[in-house]
């Protein structure tokens, strides 16, 4: 960027040092919703899940598993998704057939072994490849507990909302399905420095706020901000608080980045793994979700997110 454009940018600028806090989920857990009650099946996945204090309720077409079919060296499988077929092909290793037993396919290669395609990465591969696997969020919540002792998973087996959702049922060639999300342990800011700025003689006193809230927020803490920034970012049918309330000087969660006087917070959702494409009735379908809050109405205080 030039110098003037730098200039015409931030001349109008309050402060020299501005922060957003910024958080970002770094990894999830993929489920059927009528599978939060499967504790054998969960408990090969319990680490993660315990980690997981975010979770979204929403509908996925239904993913109906057709046929199998070997053509030359390419195993062909083939899917249903709302009365429409699409193929997925693989390039089988050397010597490897396709074989099917007592109703199960499977792969051999002459010594024993048996493989075949898991369903994560078939899920990933129709969505990456088709574009058909679409997430539509109905609703976002978290469960943190005593020192993170409560996972999402926790509170969704007695979740009111879950189950009035449930009760409604899914629309026709939709299922129920959910995502547990983990925020991202490590705190983490953006920080401006604006040499055109009005106020030059606070920025020493700005960045001791910076490095404050950088190490002392808590985990809870970024559970809370991150779930808020999430429900005004998607405005899930189901939400109700902070959907038309975020960001406020009078809700509590915010209330240190308004005193350590922060510009912005902002919040991420990009997995390369998940196997769905995330939207809402507010927001189009995309892999990258971008949650940006400007805490200030004052033109003056947007450096991040107005640019």
């Amino acid at each position: 960027m030039s110098d003037k454009k730098s200039r015409d940018l931030l001349s109008d600028k309050r402060f020299d040092v501005e922060h957003a806090l910024n958080m970002h989920a770094a990894s999830f857990f993929y489920m059927p919703a009528a599978g939060i009650y499967d504790r054998e099946r969960l408990e090969p996945h319990a680490e993660l899940i315990a980690k997981c204090h975010i979770y979204l309720i929403g509908f996925v077409p239904r993913v109906n598993f057709v046929n199998a079919a070997q053509k030359d060296r390419d195993l062909v499988l083939t899917y249903e998704i709302l009365g429409k077929s699409y193929d997925l092909v693989w390039e089988l290793p050397p010597e490897a057939m396709l074989h099917h037993e007592n109703g199960l396919w499977y792969v051999g290669d002459g010594t024993g072994r048996r493989f075949f395609p898991n369903e994560g990465a078939c899920l990933q591969r129709l969505n990456h490849q088709y574009g058909v696997i679409k997430f539509l969020v109905k609703y976002i919540g978290q469960a943190y507990g005593q020192d993170g002792s409560r996972s999402a998973l926790d509170r969704l087996i007695k979740h009111e909302t879950l189950q009035k959702i449930s009760l409604l049922g899914a629309p026709e060639g939709y299922r129920l399905e959910l995502i547990l999300l983990q925020v991202e342990p490590d705190n983490q800011i953006i920080t401006i420095f604006n040499p055109f700025a009005e106020n030059k003689k606070d920025g020493s006193a700005r960045i001791d706020q910076g490095l404050e809230k950088l190490f002392n927020t808590s985990e809870e803490e970024r559970v809370a901000l991150y779930e808020a920034a999430m429900i005004r970012y998607f405005s899930p049918e189901f939400n109700m608080e902070y959907k038309n309330s975020f960001p406020s000087t009078t809700l509590k969660i915010l209330q240190d980045c308004y005193d350590k006087d922060f510009s912005a917070v902002s919040a991420e959702l990009v997995l390369d793994d998940l196997p769905v494409t995330l939207y809402s009735e507010a927001v189009t379908p995309t892999d990258m979700h971008f949650a940006f809050h400007d805490l200030h109405t004052d033109e003056a205080r947007k450096v991040f997110f107005a640019m």
